[in-house]
This record gives C-alpha cells, sequence and structure tokens, in this order.
C-alpha cells in the first residue's frame, strides 16, 4: 500500500486534521498536504513513522512477548509499592475526586458525550448545570458518578465481582436514562463501527453466567484475565446501552480487587482502545488490548502518585 493512502486511513481513523497530524510527524502543513497528495515523497525517517502508526491505528502492529512480559512487571512492581491501592483512594480527597473526574469525563466521552473536562467537573462537585447540554450528558455524568462510588465502596467491603454486581452498576448508570436499567437486552443490538457480531439475546443470560464464573477463576495473569473478560463483555453486548461504561466500570473492579488502580482509558487514545479490542474479538490475539490496559494501569498509578 503506498504511502498516500496510508495517510489517508491514518487521518480517518484518528479523526485528525491534517495539521495535526503534520504536527504529529514534526512537519508543515504544506509538506504533510504534498504527502497525502502523492506530489512529494516523504524522508526514511518520516515513512517509518508512518508505517508505525499505520499499524498502530489498523490494530496490526506486534507487541514481542518480552515487551509485553516487561510492561506487566512494572505494573506489578508498582503495585507493590502500594499495599492498599482502594484504601490510598478513599482516605485522599484529591486523589479520590481526580479519579471520579477522569474515569468519569473519559468514559462518556468514549462513548460521544459532548461535554468537556471543565464542565464534566462543574456537574460532578458543584453541581452546575451547563446550559448548552442535553439532561441526559448531564444525568450520564452524575450515574458515572454514582456508580463508581457505588463500585469503591463495595470493593472496599465484600469485593465480589460477578454478575450481581454487573447488574448493579448499570441499573445505577442508566437510572433516569433507560427503563431497562439493570436489565438484559430483550433484542437484538450491533456495535456501532464495528462488523464483530454480538450475541443472540436469547444466550445472553447464559453468556453473562459463564462470564460471571471465568471472572471468579482463580488466575496468576490479572491484566491478561481482566483483558480476557473485557474482550468477551463486549462482545456478548448484553445490555441495551452502557456495554462500554459498564465494561470498563468491570475493568476497574477487576484490578481492584488485585490491588491494581482503575484503568485510565483516555479519550484521545478511543480508536487504538477500540482497534485492539476489535483485534482481540476477531482473532483472539489480546495482546494489543492487554499492552493498552497496562499503559492505562500505569496512568492510573500516576493519578494515585498525584503527578
Amino acid at each position: 500500500m503506498d504511502i498516500p493512502r496510508k495517510l489517508k486511513i491514518i487521518q480517518r481513523l484518528s479523526g485528525l486534521s491534517q495539521e495535526k497530524l503534520a504536527q504529529r510527524f514534526g512537519v508543515s502543513f504544506a509538506a504533510f498536504n504534498s504527502w497525502i497528495n502523492a506530489k512529494s515523497t516523504p524522508r526514511k525517517k518520516a515513512q517509518k513513522q508512518i508505517e508505525e502508526l499505520y499499524l498502530d491505528y489498523t490494530g496490526q502492529k506486534i507487541i514481542p512477548a518480552e515487551e509485553l512480559a516487561a510492561k506487566k512487571k512494572l505494573v506489578k512492581n508498582k503495585s507493590n509499592l502500594y499495599p492498599h491501592v482502594l484504601n490510598r483512594i478513599l482516605t485522599n480527597p484529591d486523589i479520590h475526586d481526580r479519579f471520579i473526574l477522569s474515569l468519569t469525563y473519559h468514559s462518556n466521552r468514549i462513548e460521544g458525550s459532548t461535554l468537556n473536562e471543565d464542565e464534566t467537573d462543574a456537574i460532578l462537585f458543584r453541581d452546575a448545570v451547563i446550559a448548552d447540554k442535553s439532561l441526559i450528558e448531564h444525568l450520564e455524568v452524575k450515574n458515572h458518578q454514582a456508580a463508581l462510588l457505588y463500585l469503591f465502596k463495595h470493593m472496599s467491603g465484600s469485593a465480589a465481582v460477578d454478575e450481581e454486581l454487573i447488574l448493579m452498576l448499570h441499573r445505577i448508570l442508566m437510572n433516569g436514562i433507560r427503563p431497562d436499567a439493570g436489565s438484559y437486552r430483550g433484542h437484538g443490538v450491533r456495535i456501532v463501527g464495528a462488523d464483530i457480531p454480538t450475541a443472540n439475546y436469547l444466550k445472553v443470560p447464559q453468556l453473562m453466567a459463564e462470564i460471571s464464573a471465568y471472572m471468579a477463576t482463580p488466575v496468576e495473569d490479572t491484566i491478561a484475565h481482566t483483558t480476557a473478560v473485557h474482550s468477551r463483555f463486549e462482545q456478548v453486548h448484553p445490555f441495551s446501552d452502557g456495554n462500554g461504561r459498564i465494561g470498563r466500570l468491570l475493568i476497574h473492579a477487576m484490578v481492584l480487587r488485585k490491588n491494581l488502580p482503575p484503568a485510565i482509558i483516555r479519550q484521545e487514545k478511543k480508536q487504538f482502545y477500540l482497534s485492539y479490542l476489535n483485534k482481540a474479538q476477531r482473532s483472539a490475539d489480546l495482546s494489543l488490548l492487554e499492552d493498552f490496559i497496562c499503559a492505562a494501569l500505569l496512568e492510573g498509578f500516576r493519578l494515585l502518585e498525584r503527578e
């Protein structure tokens, strides 16, 4: 595939303007425009950058096993520095509120919220009403906050991560938004922007019981386990709405019980996240998604460390 075509694919998948991509490659807009329109050829260093970014956005990047193992070890070493991660979050109001804001803003934004971070902050902590935003968007913020508060409290107690917890989180998340809050869907759905088939709605209860049983299975590799559950949950797509946010709340639950912080999946990384998730579901190759979740956990540690 030639360079102009790869650049067009990168632009489409990233949603970035030519100006932003030019900045990414450290060149002028004129130079980038010339590349994408096949009027000039990038130097070899830029060609390598283009190839790497193309493989990244299309989910074709290869993560060497030793590199992934090293990242998992780094996450584990970080965990050893903080014997009680959740307690540190709950007993430090500034850390607690930063997690609430970051997790709520990014998760809602990934699902299409138009609220910016400052507006989300105002709704969360000052009960502000943003004049040009819908009631649904306000409810999504407050409900996500309530779901996180419930999750933190739950994980500081029984710490059971099961089907009952999933249904409760959905009930809280969709309260006042959907009449079927806390219930599995009774109809077919499709994942927007993906060609992955979701489960037949008649099979959802059985499949969710299987996922719940798998979540309870003792494992050595928390990140691989969490990644596999997330991939399967999102493919089942058990609810009419809210599957992405519930899936990410489930990630937080699974890692918190293993003394890891919530995973900060940033909205700027949305396309990588979706691409890696798609690859995990299509080919059963979880390496890219595992690597991505490692990075998201390290983002969580940065919040924990007040960076």
